[in-house]
C-alpha cells in the first residue's frame, strides 16, 4: 500500500505552529507512523509479506498516580522515572506476493489483518540510564480489522493493481498480547555516540516471542534515557536550549518466534468447495529465529520530528523470501 495522510499533514503543520510558539517545556506528544513495503532506500518497492503497519498514538506525563487499573500494574523505570502513559490504534496487514490471484496461493504468506488498540508505559530512568516500555493490546483479527476494504479502496485510488485474494484471509480471532522491553546504557562518548542494549518480549494470542538488540545512536542528540520526550526536538543541555537534533540509529534483532497469528491459522474459507480438498500443504512452517536490521535517520526541531527506517529481515516462514520494510514517523509535543 502506498498512502498519504492530507488530513494529518495539515493537522500536524497547525499544531506544530502552535507547539513551537509555546515557551513550556513539552507533556504531550501526538505521534503517526507508517510502516509499508513500498518505501525502499534501493528504490525497489513491494507490496508482499508484512506489507503494511499503520500507527497513531497520542502520549501524555502524568505527575500524580494513575487511576486506570491497567496503568497501575505497569512497571516504573524507578522513583526518579520520567514516565509518559500512551494510547495508541493500529491497523496491520500481511498479503502474498502476487495479489492479482484471486486463488489460495499455499505457499506463500496468507492474507491477514489486523486492528489493535494499546495502552503503554515509557518509563526512563535518566540517572541509572536505564527503560522499561510496556504495552497491552487487544483487538481483533480478521475482516473486521477492515484490512482488505482499506487496501482496495486505496489501490483503486492510486489507480494500482487491484487486491484480490482478501476472500483467503486468516478467519476471524480476538487478539490479546502484553509487550515489555527493557533497555539499557551500556557505552556513551561525550554527547554524540551512545551505545544501548536492549530484550524485548511479547506474549498472547498476537505473538510469543522474545528478542535482544544492541543499538547504537551517533549525531548530535538529547541522551536516550533523558525522557521519551526528549527524543523528539529541542532539549536542555547544561541549562542550553538545543533547538536541532539529527542522529543515525543502528539496531540488529534477534528474535525467538513461538507463534505470530498474522502468519498462522485458518483460513476463513477453508472449508469452500472452490478451495481444492487435495490442495499442497501451506507454507506455514514458522521460522522461529528470525532476524533483522534496522537502520534510521531521525532529525527534530523544536517540537517536531521527522525520522525514517529501513528494516532488512530473514523471512518470517521457512522456505520463503527476505523482505525489506520502510518507516515513515512524524512526531508533535506541545
Amino acid at each position: 500500500m502506498r498512502k498519504v495522510y492530507p488530513i494529518f499533514f495539515a493537522l500536524l503543520c497547525l499544531l506544530c505552529v502552535k507547539g513551537l510558539a509555546q515557551t513550556k517545556e513539552p507533556t504531550r506528544l501526538f505521534r503517526i507512523y507508517e510502516d509499508d513495503d513500498y518505501f525502499n532506500i534501493q528504490g525497489r518497492g513491494t507490496d508482499k509479506a508484512y506489507s503494511d503497519g499503520t500507527r497513531l498514538d497520542f502520549l501524555y506525563e502524568k505527575k500524580t498516580n494513575p487511576r486506570f487499573f491497567l496503568s497501575r500494574l505497569m512497571p516504573h523505570a524507578g522513583d526518579s522515572s520520567i514516565n509518559m502513559y500512551g494510547w495508541s490504534l493500529m491497523q496491520i496487514m500481511v498479503t502474498p506476493n502476487d495479489i492479482s490471484i484471486a486463488e489460495y496461493q499455499p505457499h506463500d504468506y496468507p492474507y491477514a489483518g489486523a486492528l489493535l488498540a494499546i495502552h503503554s508505559l515509557h518509563s526512563y530512568n535518566a540517572e541509572k540510564k536505564y527503560s522499561f516500555v510496556t504495552e497491552v493490546m487487544a483487538g481483533v483479527r480478521g475482516p473486521a480489522s477492515l484490512a482488505g476494504p482499506l487496501q482496495k479502496a486505496f489501490h483503486s485510488m492510486i489507480n494500482y493493481q487491484k487486491p484480490m485474494g482478501w476472500g483467503n484471509q486468516l478467519r476471524t480471532m480476538p487478539l490479546v498480547n502484553i509487550n515489555f522491553s527493557v533497555e539499557k546504557q551500556f557505552l556513551s562518548i561525550g554527547n554524540f555516540i551512545e551505545v544501548n542494549g536492549g530484550v524485548q518480549a511479547g506474549v498472547g494470542s498476537l505473538v510469543d516471542a522474545l528478542g535482544m538488540y544492541p543499538m547504537i545512536r551517533i549525531g548530535r542528540m538529547s541522551p536516550y534515557f533523558n525522557g521519551y520526550l526528549n527524543q523528539f526536538g529541542s532539549f536542555l543541555r547544561n541549562g542550553k536550549r538545543i533547538k536541532t537534533q539529527y542522529y543515525l540509529v543502528f539496531k540488529p534483532i534477534t528474535t525467538l518466534v513461538a507463534h505470530n497469528a498474522m502468519l498462522q491459522g485458518k483460513r476463513r474459507n477453508e472449508n469452500d468447495d472452490d478451495v481444492k480438498p487435495n490442495a499442497p500443504e501451506p507454507a506455514n512452517d514458522l521460522r522461529h529465529v528470525v532476524s533483522n536490521t534496522q537502520c534510521s535517520a531521525v532529525i527534530a526541531h523544536g517540537n517536531f520530528s521527522l525520522s525514517y527506517t529501513q528494516t532488512y529481515s530473514n523471512s518470517y516462514i521457512k522456505g520463503l523470501y527476505r523482505h525489506s520494510v520502510g518507516n515513515m514517523t512524524m512526531t508533535l509535543r506541545w
